[in-house]
This record gives structure tokens, C-alpha cells and sequence, in this order.
């Protein structure tokens, strides 16, 4: 099979198409021929050196795959070969097969395209398990997402709009912040041009925002904080702006604050499942209905992965950038 490869950290162009023998489903795992992968920022962090798959995890970049299952593990209940699924992977999604646990794999909704469905694991499965789980987001709250136009951003937005939230979101531009609107953001803050502690009180007349989902962190930190109502909940699911940040900590403990954060690659097959059982329940519905859309940016050719790469690095997209496989 066809497959993407770093061979040594570096820019875009070290990625590299290879041929590998085809992986085997293991026990409690289906194999799946890949029809379309989506590029997350964890895959630039893995390309760099910075973010190597965890012990016993292919070096095949990509963390999301949609395609048909082609073969069963020992032990598989939940899917039959010929099923059309998405799937939330360790490793080995840029890649014409690649094998998934079967807790971690989802029916592609109704309607959606094989590249649109590739572009749903790795943004809902840490949308959900951060804001609505560790975050506990509720109907009615306000809620604010940093980095509202990048993947995991677009699918908060509609994810928190969708389920009664009333959202905020920061984004660079003003095109970019048009976007977030469009999509059910009350308010887009151009954090080029604005404050965005200032913009979310006046938003909340005062009251603060309730969830922050932040992939921030470093100086954001400080400011997330101001923005919080009384009992607010920061979640931190990536560090762009560093990784250590000075905090007021009496006014976590004045005003009952909660920061809090988690790593999804790493969490074990049993914890992705009971999140895949979640997203079914609440969640799928809703792309059923369309209530919540896909959002591309670009598609690429799995040979042009580089050029996928280059353009996350560029900050330039809006949604989700995808890789055609088949």
C-alpha cells in the first residue's frame, strides 16, 4: 500500500510516499481501506519531531481516517466488512489501509462524503470529551473557543451552538471571524484587533463566560481567567502559545475556578470508546440533520501531502484540510 512518511523531523517537503506491507487487523481491531484522511496540527507536531505516536504505534502519519472496513480482528461484534466508517486512529491514517480499534469507529452520517466524514473523528471526539466531559458545558452557559476557524474550532462553534450554548470565538481576521459567525458564533472577536477579555464581558453583560476551550495557553492564560464567570472551567487541549503561564491563583480560589486540560492521542482504547458512545447518542443525530455541517478548506492528494502541511503551517485556512486517498 501507499503510505505518507516523515523520514527525519523537518519542513513539509520530508514527507515522503512509501510502499509498506498492508497492516493487520488485531484482536478487537478492523482494517480499514482508506478512501479519506484529514491533517490535524498533531501531525505538524509529529513531522517536527516534537510529538513522536505513542510506543508500538506506526510512524504513518494521520489521526482520522474514513474509508470501508475490509477485514476483522479476532473478537470484533460492533462492525461487518463492507462497512462504511470513520475512525479516530493513534497512527497510520495517511495511508490507503490502516487498522482502528472497533470502539473508535463511527457510521459515517447519512449524506456526508467520505472526505467530509475524514474530517470528523479527531475535531468531535476532543470537542465532546473536553467541553461537554471535563469542561461540562450546559445548555444556556456561554461559552468561548479560541481558534474558532481552525478545525477543532468550527466543529465547537456548531457542537456548542447545536446543544443550547450561547458561543463566543476568537479568530485573526476579520474573513476568518465572518466564518465563526456564519457558523453560530453570537460574536467572533479579531484578536488582531480587539481585546477578547473586554469583548466577552460586554458580551455577557458582565457576567463572564462559562467554558473556555483553549489551545493556547501561555499568556492566554492569565486573560482566560478574566473572562470566566464565578465556577468557570478554562480546558487547555494545546499549548501554540507556550507551555507555562503565571496565573492570579486567589481568584481561582476566590471565584471557584477550574483549569483543566487533557491529551486525546494517548488515552486508552477503553476511554476513546465510551467517547465514540457518547458522540452516537448526542451528537450523530445532529449531523443527520445537518444541524452541525462539514467545513473543508482544501483537499489534497495523498501524495501532496506536503502541500496539506504548508498550508496549516500557513494559518491561512478556515475548516477542515483534508487528503483524497482513493
Amino acid at each position: 500500500m501507499r503510505a505518507i512518511v516523515s523520514q527525519q523531523p523537518g519542513p513539509p517537503e520530508v514527507l515522503s510516499l512509501v510502499d509498506l506491507p498492508m497492516p493487520i487487523a488485531g484482536p478487537g481491531e478492523v482494517r480499514i481501506a482508506v478512501h479519506a484522511a484529514g491533517i490535524n496540527r498533531p501531525d505538524v507536531l509529529q513531522r517536527l519531531g516534537r510529538y513522536p505516536p505513542p510506543p508500538g504505534v506506526t510512524n504513518v502519519l494521520g489521526l482520522e481516517v474514513a474509508g470501508v472496513i475490509d477485514a476483522l480482528g479476532d473478537g470484533v461484534t460492533r462492525w461487518q466488512a463492507g462497512d462504511a466508517v470513520c475512525a479516530l486512529l493513534a497512527g497510520g491514517g495517511y495511508a490507503e489501509a490502516c487498522v482502528a480499534p472497533e470502539g473508535q469507529c463511527l457510521a459515517i452520517p447519512h449524506g456526508w462524503s467520505f472526505v467530509e466524514a475524514a474530517g470528523l473523528p479527531e475535531t468531535a471526539f476532543t470537542v465532546w470529551s473536553n467541553v461537554f466531559d471535563r469542561g461540562r458545558l450546559q445548555r444556556g452557559e456561554w461559552f468561548l473557543v479560541h481558534g474558532g476557524s481552525s478545525g477543532i474550532g468550527v466543529m465547537a462553534i456548531q457542537m456548542a451552538k447545536a446543544l443550547g450554548a450561547r458561543v463566543l470565538a476568537t479568530a485573526g481576521s476579520a474573513e476568518k471571524c465572518r466564518a465563526c459567525e456564519l457558523l453560530g458564533a453570537d460574536r467572533a472577536i479579531n484578536y488582531q484587533t480587539e481585546d477578547f477579555v473586554g469583548v466577552a464581558q460586554a458580551a455577557t453583560s458582565g457576567h463572564g463566560v462559562d467554558v473556555i476551550l483553549d489551545m493556547v495557553a501561555g499568556s492566554y492564560l492569565e486573560r482566560d481567567i478574566a473572562c470566566l464567570a464565578d465556577d468557570g472551567r478554562i480546558v487547555i487541549i494545546a499549548t501554540l502559545g507556550g507551555s507555562k503561564a503565571t496565573i492570579p491563583a486567589m481568584e481561582v480560589l476566590r471565584r471557584r475556578l477550574t483549569i483543566t486540560g487533557s491529551a486525546l492521542r494517548s488515552r486508552p482504547v477503553a476511554s476513546k470508546t465510551v467517547i465514540a458512545d457518547a458522540l452516537r447518542a448526542h451528537v450523530w443525530p445532529l449531523l443527520e440533520q445537518r444541524a452541525i455541517v462539514p467545513v473543508i478548506d482544501r483537499v489534497f492528494a495523498l501524495e501532496d501531502a506536503a502541500l496539506g502541511h504548508a498550508r496549516m503551517e500557513s494559518g491561512a485556512h478556515i475548516g477542515k484540510i483534508m487528503l483524497q486517498v482513493r
